[in-house]
């Protein structure tokens, strides 16, 4: 359990099927925190709120508490969260939601404390609900055409805040995936977010991004580092760079990596992984760079997520596929090492954290895995897709019901056995198996995506700006990917030609087998191979006519 928890007066119980037993033997409520090691709202309320003794002693009287990593268990996150960290939620013993809250100072925690004590009294179980992303079984199914694209890139120039960059009217993410997406359909969006996201959200000093800033002009910015975030930033510079060639890209791109490799990289357990995240700490990063010299650097979670560390592979070989850069093919070498390891009969074990491990099988870790050997396999060669093929034939097998994936096994404690189909989560898998389709030619990896994607095609219209990796892969559907096969090894000129072609969303396949002549490239679109290119120039007018034309 976090050391913030345990400083408390409150006497947590871990998460799983013990407390809520407990809580149906005693007939009282759980009060589920939902916090993570990177919130610093969450060490202020264990600091403010759960460590006042009479406080503590009422919750310890009328509630089985839980303290839950929201990281460690994303399927519990995914069931409670209440719309921020942290989540406070009361429920049953059977774990449906009474009523919950995110951060509560400590009077405003005692009042709501009474309130669900006199609720419990009266209505007891009466009271309780499920929520509506867990009663309503049924994603809106559709055919996947052409409209789910145009829907979503609609709102790319409609949706932006041309006065301070980024999209939305509020507080301010920087939605990587977002951007990527422009970059092909509205690149100006696109680079003026990344210019705002620098600018704001990107450490000068330590290299790094911040997760989020608290308002629409990106001010208020909170100040923890995030493995996730800073990943899916590091490609998107990378894929800016990409498009336009400017160095400022490549540079914030190329210092990102650099705070991986010397902040967030735990070389002292074997395999050595990327740490989950990086605490925020406001006096620190208000210092200047001679402070903080002086100063102790906020703290790093060792804890080695395999959906984040995918995530980084990634987007350090998307950056080496670009630069040549090796420090970043050394460290994604080693990450996918780690992920490697972390596969048992195509099921990837969620974290590790020492000698601990959380469970197999979920739908993130499965998605991004696989989707991190298939990008290992276009840029380093096709020994890594034995890997991605396990990893997403699992989750076709385990996860894969009626189109959409679950997030998850349906087991469990409270309403983890009810199913969940998260929209991101299904993008991600379709993504990957876009790209394993055009890798291998099964075709059985192009109608698992199409399955999951028409599951929510219903939608499509309703879906807005933050979901444009679902709008991706409907795309890669609906007309299939630029694909250049590669007859010559990886990293030989030609190849590395065929990853810098100017689309973001292609698929290179190194070593290509078929018809074709040694060392030579070949643009395949519909299906039909174009002329040979022998030479990186050659590469070059090929693709000049391809996107002409």
């Amino acid at each position: 359990m976090d050391e913030s928890a345990e400083r408390t007066k409150v006497e947590w119980r871990e998460w799983g099927e013990a407390a809520f037993a407990e809580a149906q033997d005693e007939d009282l409520p759980v009060l589920l925190s939902l916090s993570a090691t990177w919130c610093s709202w969450c060490h202020e309320m264990d600091e403010e709120t759960y460590s006042v003794p009479t406080l503590a002693a009422n919750v310890n009287d009328s509630f089985v508490p839980v303290r839950v990593d929201a990281d460690r268990h994303p399927r519990v996150r995914e069931r409670y969260n209440v719309g921020g960290f942290p989540s406070t939620v009361f429920c049953t013993p059977e774990g449906e939601h009474l009523t919950g809250a995110t951060y509560l100072d400590h009077d405003a925690m005692r009042q709501v404390v009474g309130r669900v004590r006199d609720l419990w009294e009266q209505k007891g179980r009466d009271a309780a609900q499920v929520p509506r992303s867990l009663r309503d079984q049924d994603p809106p199914a559709g055919e996947v055409t052409a409209d789910v694209e145009r829907n979503v890139a609609g709102q790319l120039d409609e949706k932006f805040d041309a006065t301070h960059g980024g999209w939305g009217d509020d507080a301010k993410f920087p939605l990587p995936r977002t951007v990527e997406f422009a970059l092909k359909r509205e690149r100006e969006t696109a680079l003026a977010t990344l210019t705002a996201v620098e600018e704001h959200l990107f450490d000068d000093y330590e290299g790094g991004f911040f997760r989020y800033a608290g308002q629409r002009d990106w001010n208020d910015v909170h100040h923890e580092k995030v493995l996730d975030t800073n990943a899916a930033l590091l490609r998107a510079y990378a894929n800016a760079y990409l498009y336009t060639g400017d160095e400022e890209y490549r540079d914030v791109a190329g210092e990102t990596v650099d705070y991986l490799a010397e902040t967030l990289w735990q070389d002292d357990v074997e395999p050595a992984a990327f740490g989950g995240s990086q605490r925020p700490d406001d006096d620190y990063y208000a210092g200047s760079p001679s402070d903080r010299e002086d100063a102790a650097a906020p703290a790093v979670d060792p804890t080695a997520f395999a959906d984040w560390n995918a995530l980084a592979a990634d987007a350090l070989l998307t950056y080496h596929a670009y630069t040549d850069d090796e420090r970043a093919r050394r460290y994604a070498e080693r990450t996918l090492d780690f992920l490697a390891d972390a596969v048992e009969d195509g099921a990837v074990v969620h974290y590790r954290a020492g000698d601990e491990t959380g469970e197999r099988g979920l739908l993130a870790d499965q998605a991004h895995v696989a989707g991190a050997f298939a990008t290992a396999a276009q840029v380093l060669g096709d020994d890594y897709l034995v890997t991605a093929r396990a990893v997403a034939d699992h989750a076709i097998e385990t996860l894969q019901d009626d189109g959409a994936f679950v997030d998850g096994p349906a087991e469990g404690p409270g309403l983890l056995d009810r199913p969940l189909r998260p929209i991101d989560g299904n993008a991600a898998m379709a993504n990957a198996l876009v790209d394993l389709h055009a890798l291998t030619g099964d075709a059985a990896y192009e109608d698992a995506a199409r399955d999951a994607v028409g599951a929510f095609a219903g939608a499509s219209d309703r879906l807005g700006v933050q979901v444009t990796g679902y709008a991706t892969a409907a795309a890669r559907l609906v007309d299939a990917p630029l694909r250049i096969d590669v007859a010559a090894p990886a990293g030989s000129d030609l190849h590395r030609a065929a990853l810098r072609v100017a689309d973001h969303e292609k698929v290179v396949v190194p070593d290509a087998e078929g018809d074709y002549e040694s060392g030579h490239a070949y643009l395949v679109a519909d299906g039909e191979p174009s002329d040979p290119a022998a030479t990186p120039d050659e590469l070059s007018e090929l693709v000049e006519d391809y996107f002409r034309g």
